[in-house]
């Protein structure tokens, strides 16, 4: 991952806080100064922070687990869907499906549901269907896709999620407090960060910016991932080398054996 410049974020417009009216009190302590009624990030506490939620989130994926990515305004969603898709991470683009993580048994039977429509076209079931049940099945598949198919492979609770937006994705903040599922967040001047264990402050409307921080973001879960491939192909390394060790040991013992047996034998002929 490259190291985090100043310059870098300015260009992006990551400094850019909201209008002074409306902000929340509570992002004081990342605020630099006002300009022109709008508040402006101090970016060198958003690189403090960018740096530490990098480094916690390369730890979640060199452990093998999964980080769910949450941002369902416009201008975020694909954005957001290109980074996690880029890290092989589950994604929340469309409306967050209320009990997203607290009911998340039930979710996971819809996506069986989806799972289910797809091998019923794949053995045939599919085309005994009337063409009303056919096209009710088709529009319920399609629905199940929009809203979870980016979840498909996510078969257990994220470790963390990282949001754009804790305003717009309040419902997604409450769901993983409940479950103390750790958040990381980009966290605008009108948005309170109490509750959010990695705030990265961050102009978190513009594209630009989301871009370069997504970018930061993705580029530390890769390396977290590239880690432990790296890990799990030495595990495997070790342990192939001891099984031929072990192999080979077994080996050396049933040629010894062996040679004494010959040897035995060869001392028996000779006593008789």
């Amino acid at each position: 991952m490259g190291k985090i410049e100043v310059k870098d974020l300015i260009k992006a417009g990551v400094h850019f806080g909201h209008l002074t009216r409306k902000w929340n009190p509570n992002m004081s302590p990342y605020i630099y100064m006002e300009r022109n009624g709008i508040h402006i990030i101090n970016l060198y506490k958003t690189i403090s922070k960018l740096d530490e939620a990098s480094s916690a989130l390369a730890k979640i994926a060199t452990s093998g687990r999964k980080i769910l990515f949450v941002a369902t305004k416009k201008q975020a969603k694909d954005i957001v869907a290109e980074a996690a898709n880029k890290v092989n991470m589950p994604y929340i683009t469309e409306r967050w499906p209320g009990g997203m993580l607290t009911n998340f048994i039930t979710i996971r039977k819809a996506v069986k549901k989806m799972s289910s429509i797809d091998r019923m076209k794949e053995d045939g079931t599919f085309n005994t269907l009337s063409k009303k049940e056919k096209l009710q099945v088709g529009r319920l598949r399609e629905k199940l896709e929009k809203n979870l198919g980016s979840i498909a492979n996510m078969t257990r609770l994220p470790a963390a999620i990282f949001v754009v937006d804790v305003v717009r994705e309040n419902i997604a903040i409450k769901e993983a407090k409940k479950l103390n599922i750790p958040i990381f967040a980009m966290v605008d001047t009108n948005s309170d960060p109490r509750g959010i264990q990695y705030v990265i402050p961050s102009n978190d409307d513009a594209s630009k910016s989301i871009t370069k921080i997504l970018e930061y973001i993705a580029d530390a879960i890769k390396g977290g991932l590239e880690e432990r491939a790296s890990e799990k192909a030495a595990e495997e390394a070790k342990e192939k080398a001891a099984e031929e060790a072990k192999e080979k040991a077994a080996e050396e013992a049933k040629e010894k054996a062996a040679e004494e047996a010959k040897e035995k034998a060869a001392e028996e002929t000779k006593e008789k």
